[in-house]
């Protein structure tokens, strides 16, 4: 311990020398108030971080809002697809159910429509029957009474009813 002393104290030693430079530089620093500079640097880089760091957590908490949102109307989306889906559904199975009710009722009405051009057509049919059949009797009862009526004298009575009858059945 005395050796460490006695560096300090000799003047002829390079530390003692060195010593007393680190004295008046750390004297210098007191004077000119150094500590007090670097107090203050070191204060203002403090309040810079804390200000990042205030400036960090008020962004995390606008994300972490923003996040929430994003979510709530995520789900609000997907259970609005979910109803719009139903939704179709229901409608697309509705317009089903018409189509099925609109087409039965079409092949209801056709039928319908072909039973009356048939029995239009039979009746058409049986009319043109019943005029043949008259027209044939007509002809039958005209040849009939003719050949009687040429075996006897002719009457105007009954060339008249003759002529009236075949006008009726024309």
């Amino acid at each position: 311990m005395s050796e460490v002393v006695s560096v300090f104290t000799n003047p002829m030693d390079a530390h003692f020398w060195a010593f007393v430079a680190l004295i008046c530089f750390f004297v210098l620093l007191w004077r000119i108030n150094a500590h007090g500079m670097i107090g203050k640097a070191l204060d203002d880089v403090g309040r810079k971080v804390q200000a990042q760091l205030d400036e960090a957590v008020q962004l995390r908490a606008e994300a972490q809002t923003l996040l929430d949102q994003i979510k709530i109307q995520r789900e609000d989306t997907e259970r609005l697809g979910a109803e719009m889906l139903k939704a179709a559904e229901a409608d697309a199975e509705r317009l089903r159910k018409d189509a099925a009710i609109k087409l039965e009722e079409d092949i209801k009405r056709r039928a319908d429509l072909a039973e009356r051009k048939i029995a239009i057509a039979e009746a058409q049919a049986a009319n043109d029957v019943r005029a043949a059949a008259a027209d044939l009797a007509a002809e039958a009862a005209e040849a009939v009474l003719a050949a009687r009526i040429a075996g006897a004298k002719a009457d105007p009575l009954i060339d008249a009813g003759l002529a009236n009858l075949a006008r009726r059945f024309s």
